[in-house]
């Protein structure tokens, strides 16, 4: 229909102008659709992770409010393995129109300091919004004879070599938060990594490792059974959940401050009229009352902000991991 429209412009045109302004008709006709007519068919949001974690979760939620308010389905599709990379290159290799898109974890910004990447962390990636943040708590078995931070501290340059650190698995915000905090310390820890955090509880509640930092959502069950003992949460304010539990710097270890957090990516190159639209459709599902209450049950914090911001706090981050790996002395593999 567009195109015999500008036919019937062009031809009522007179002469010397018909044939200028027929080419700019017509090359108007062949461009593909502006970022007003956005989204025009299905976006999919890719997991580079199992089912059931935060971004996982957060995904589903603002996928659903994405669904009903931009009149498009929106897909959530899960493509696991290697710490990310996997799912995060398919999007970076993936056309940069805004119909697909990763919501990647904070081990996005530490990749960089543990392997070699089949993509460029920040120029493959279009920042798009930092979706959420979870604060990290530092737990002790119960068998360990500390009470607070400082304790532990002293504990760990009494008895160097003793002190073990469980993970989730290497390059993991809990495994690179042990090994801040070995650093800030000055104590010597040795890194236990396990598949998956819920795989070293058992060892942790048993005495088998000496502590962890984990998800306050990992650390529930554990928590509420006095299986674990906690220590501190990572971030610079007290969880909502657990108010009577320090922070790091109220704990005696100022200037500590991790956690783990996630957010959507494009594909560089994707237009920024689509990247504004998608900001403000994931913040505005990240404002529903419904949302909020949902993730403020599994202790993960909604964000709302630019994609500027996440774009600079993407670079802080990855600043600040890859000096936590050179002081432990890990090298991209």
């Amino acid at each position: 229909m567009f195109r015999r429209a500008v036919h019937g412009v062009a031809g009522r045109l007179p002469g010397r102008l018909s044939r200028g302004a027929a080419a700019v008709l017509a090359a108007l006709a062949c461009a593909p659709a502006f970022a007003g007519a956005y989204p025009d068919h299905p976006i999919t949001i890719i997991i580079p992770a199992s089912p059931g974690g935060a971004i996982d979760i957060v995904a589903r939620l603002i996928g659903q409010k994405m669904s009903v308010s931009m009149g498009q389905s929106v897909v959530v599709t899960n493509k696991p393995g290697a710490t990310g990379t996997i799912g995060e290159d398919y999007v970076a290799k993936a056309a940069p129109d805004g119909y697909t898109l990763v919501l990647a974890a904070s081990s996005h910004a530490i990749n960089p300091s543990m392997f070699k990447l089949p993509y460029d962390t920040v120029k493959s990636f279009a920042p798009v919004a930092m979706t959420h943040s979870v604060p990290l708590m530092l737990v002790v078995t119960p068998s360990l004879p500390v009470h607070d931070v400082r304790e532990l501290i002293a504990y760990g340059k009494a008895h160097p070599h003793e002190l073990t650190f469980a993970s989730s698995g290497p390059g993991g915000a809990p495994h690179f938060s042990g090994e801040l905090f070995k650093s800030m310390a000055g104590i010597d820890m040795v890194h236990v990594p396990y598949k998956g955090s819920t795989a070293a509880h058992p060892d942790l509640t048993s005495g088998r490792v000496s502590m962890m930092f984990d998800t306050l959502a990992a650390l529930h069950a554990p928590i509420s059974g006095h299986q674990v003992r906690p220590l501190a949460v990572t971030t610079t304010h007290r969880a909502a959940a657990y108010p009577d539990v320090p922070t790091m710097a109220e704990a005696g270890l100022p200037g500590y401050d991790t956690s783990t957090w996630g957010g959507v990516l494009a594909p560089a190159g994707t237009p920024p009229a689509v990247i504004d639209k998608l900001n403000a459709e994931i913040n505005k599902a990240l404002s529903a009352p419904d949302v909020k209450q949902n993730l403020a049950q599994m202790g993960i914090e909604p964000v709302t902000r630019s994609p500027q911001y996440f774009a600079d706090f993407i670079q802080s981050e990855m600043v600040k991991w890859q000096k936590v790996a050179h002081d432990a002395n890990i090298r991209p593999e």
